[in-house]
């Protein structure tokens, strides 16, 4: 695919980029077995975890968890009140979209404690599995995954065609949970609403977002603060991943919507 050339000229040393479209993947650049840091890419995955956690009754989503009034929900949809980092909640919950790498550790400490083994087992045992993917949980689960393009691809398709949660839970996890809240995206900046689902941020009308301008409204994934990102589009039936070793910043913001855009651009022209 012509548009993958473009990863050649990011900032990184290392880069490995991919598209799935219908389920298959169709292309990729770079060293696809090559492991990188995920960061908040790893937040996906985590909720995938949880969402299977709900599914076989280990816990519900409704569950209290986190601060007093905050539930599984809350966490998964980051309006727990938990601020990033730091276990002093910044507001009641669902009053306010506060991005929270604490509420996915308070949620890792849940599952783990319900299922009576270490949460990276459990995400093990749970996802990475029965996805074939040789990923590992080193650390937080809001950010510690290590694993390839191809695990990552693996991760974009099982959300394009769950096999591991019904489609009911999957559209549930990809529907906006406490609507017209609104936030900030680290590293981004503040959307009113900033919608999110269950682990997932939703594209939905926010402006200048980085899945570019092509993507559908119904597109949703996650970035991360070491380069990487995965995103995808249930109308367009298409996923695009890319994993680096270079510090998000102003960077990706430019390089990311151009990567997106040429990417459905050419699948749309080549569909024709």
């Amino acid at each position: 695919m012509e548009a993958l050339r473009q990863v050649d000229e990011w900032p990184a040393e290392n880069v490995a980029a991919g598209v799935v479209s219908d389920g298959e993947v169709v292309a990729t650049r770079g060293e696809a077995g090559r492991t990188f840091r995920w960061a908040s890419v790893t937040k996906p995955a985590t909720a995938l975890a949880v969402l299977v956690a709900a599914e076989e009754g280990t816990v519900d989503l409704d569950d209290p968890a986190g601060p007093p009034g905050s539930t599984v929900r809350h966490l998964l949809a980051h309006t727990s009140g938990l601020p990033f980092e730091g276990t002093e909640p910044l507001a009641k919950p669902a009053t306010r979209r506060i991005y929270s790498n604490a509420g996915f550790e308070v949620l890792a400490a849940v599952v783990e404690q319900q299922a009576e083994m270490p949460f990276a087992d459990y995400l093990g045992q749970a996802v990475f599995e029965p996805l074939r993917m040789s990923a590992t949980l080193e650390g937080s689960a809001g950010a510690g995954v290590h694993g390839t393009l191809d695990d990552v691809l693996r991760l974009g398709c099982e959300l394009l065609d769950p096999t591991l949660v019904a489609p009911e839970t999957l559209d549930e996890a990809t529907t906006v949970q406490f609507p017209g809240l609104g936030g900030v995206i680290p590293g981004i900046g503040r959307y009113d609403p900033n919608d999110w689902g269950l682990g997932l941020e939703l594209r939905d009308r926010k402006p200048s977002h980085w899945t570019g301008n092509r993507a559908s409204e119904r597109t949703f994934g996650h970035f991360g603060g070491s380069g990487t990102f995965l995103w995808v589009d249930p109308d367009r039936r298409l996923a695009l991943a890319a994993l680096t070793d270079f510090e998000f910043g102003q960077w990706a913001l430019d390089a990311w919507p151009r990567l997106s855009d040429a990417v459905v651009g050419e699948l749309a022209s080549n569909a024709k």
